[in-house]
């Protein structure tokens, strides 16, 4: 029912929040729209979430879009109060955004400030400019959506590369096995679209531009939460961290 029933209030918090800031509002919902069986706790997550989008918004020039941001927070507090994070970084990539776009933020929750707003390919079978296909299959080549946790680091032909654990079974829980990892690679750079008007593809890997992917992975190693979001009805219905 939250999945439901969240967003419409989500929004209209947030339009309030906006108005008053003397920003212009990003969703207007008619109150009729509210349904009267909205719990308290619902209604202070939404409260809770649309305080850190503001102070993120005020703070930053970009942003990942209310929907996606939503749902990386409501995986992010499960996490968190299961205590399974240990690095209090966000990672979101929107792949409902073409690849030729930023569409990767990175998140420093202690401070509501974004550290990197940067391109990051999804893989050969997901799609071309556009991600729409994904598996958690070995060899598909494809992307998975969902939350990870960022682990080790290593030394591949790749250079310094990060794993990925996947947290959701049936979802992205091969990850590790798929050998889908972070690392640099010049076919995610803004010469790479300049070039040919989209990023490259990955093998389903979430590759980043080589003179960012060190700093990137410093920053997000050690047990943070990375989330890729896609409006999938699938993944919505199978997630148990949304």
């Amino acid at each position: 029912m939250r999945k439901k029933l969240l967003l419409p209030l989500f929004s209209i918090l947030m339009s309030l929040v906006f108005v008053s800031a003397g920003l212009p509002s990003k969703s207007i919902i008619k109150p009729t729209e509210i349904t009267p069986e909205i719990s308290a706790p619902e209604i202070g997550l939404a409260k809770r979430i649309e305080s850190l989008y503001t102070n993120f918004t005020l703070k930053n020039t970009s942003m990942p879009s209310l929907i996606a941001f939503q749902n990386a927070m409501f995986g992010y507090y499960k996490l968190t109060d299961s205590q399974k994070i240990k690095n209090n970084i966000l990672t979101i990539v929107d792949f409902s955004l073409p690849s030729a776009e930023k569409r990767m933020w990175i998140l420093d929750m202690n401070n509501q400030s974004v550290l990197f707003n940067t391109l990051v390919a999804h893989g050969q079978n997901t799609g071309l400019a556009t991600a729409q296909n994904f598996s958690n299959l070995n060899g598909s080549h494809k992307s998975s959506l969902g939350f990870y946790l960022t682990a080790e680091t290593y030394i591949g032909k790749h250079g310094l590369s990060l794993r990925l654990d996947g947290l959701e079974k049936g979802i992205n829980d091969h990850a590790r096995n798929r050998a889908i990892v972070i690392h640099g690679a010049d076919y995610a750079t803004p010469a790479f679209v300049n070039k040919v008007g989209r990023l490259g593809r990955s093998y389903g890997c979430p590759a980043v531009p080589t003179k960012l992917s060190k700093a990137i992975i410093q920053t997000i190693k050690g047990k943070s939460c990375f989330f890729i979001y896609y409006p999938s009805e699938k993944y919505t219905k199978n997630s148990r961290l949304i």
